[in-house]
């Protein structure tokens, strides 16, 4: 005689597969916003005012020697490849796996703008005034990025940023640190900014987007200059 048990799934492959399930959700819903002309408003608004920075405080680029960005925190790399066309070596780094699997493909695998259509509201009934609104479809990118104009040395680095740049060949290498969406994820803010003024040179720049009286008092206590604040 043989017996048959109906076994329940694993509460932790089941609360793995819902981790994995609202990343991949997170994911195409910032590819809305990086990549789409639908997120060109949130863009203009996050990331157009730390670019005309970047234009103002390096107003003479050239391309035999171009300055150098750091963006931790890059996402899906849209404000690292938007800093590159201004004319800067930018280097995109990003933590989550997730996120540099997805900038990978739409970086090096684009052949058009346009190219895919994605429905990124379809696992969400909020705010939903009908099927339609639940069901409709994005064509991404907005932009074909190796046409976009990129600078030679544009890159994404991928892996823990304290990890990577505290390594000894990454002092004083960067004119200029992006910090849109990133300090505020940190452990150890201290600890980050540490490591920025150190890949630093001399007079470089670092841009960031809370205005936290704390941090703005660490950052003054490691020698940079708070030159332009806004909200």
């Amino acid at each position: 005689m043989s017996a048959f048990a109906r076994t329940r799934p694993s509460t932790q492959v089941f609360s793995l597969f819902t981790c994995i399930f609202c990343q991949v959700r997170c994911i195409i819903r910032n590819i809305v916003r990086d990549w789409a002309t639908e997120g060109q408003r949130e863009r203009d608004q996050c990331y157009k005012p730390i670019l005309e920075e970047l234009e103002r405080l390096f107003p003479d680029r050239c391309q035999e020697s171009p300055p150098a960005c750091l963006v931790p925190g890059a996402g899906l790399g849209r404000l690292a490849l938007e800093i590159s066309c201004l004319g800067f070596i930018s280097q995109g780094n990003e933590f989550s796996y997730y996120m540099m699997i997805c900038s990978s493909f739409i970086l090096n695998h684009t052949q058009a703008a346009a190219e895919w259509n994605i429905h990124p509201w379809i696992h969400s009934n909020c705010n939903s005034l009908s099927d339609s609104d639940q069901f409709r479809a994005v064509s991404v990118p907005d932009i074909h990025p190796a046409s976009a104009g990129i600078t030679e040395g544009f890159s994404m680095c991928g892996g823990d940023f304290v990890e990577v740049y505290s390594d000894p060949s990454q002092v004083g290498v960067w004119d200029a640190v992006v910090t849109c969406f990133f300090i505020d994820t940190a452990h150890n803010v201290v600890e980050y900014i540490e490591i920025i003024s150190r890949i630093l040179k001399d007079g470089g720049e670092m841009s960031i987007e809370l205005s936290l009286e704390d941090v703005k008092r660490v950052a003054l206590q490691y020698g940079f200059q708070l030159e332009v604040m806004s909200s």
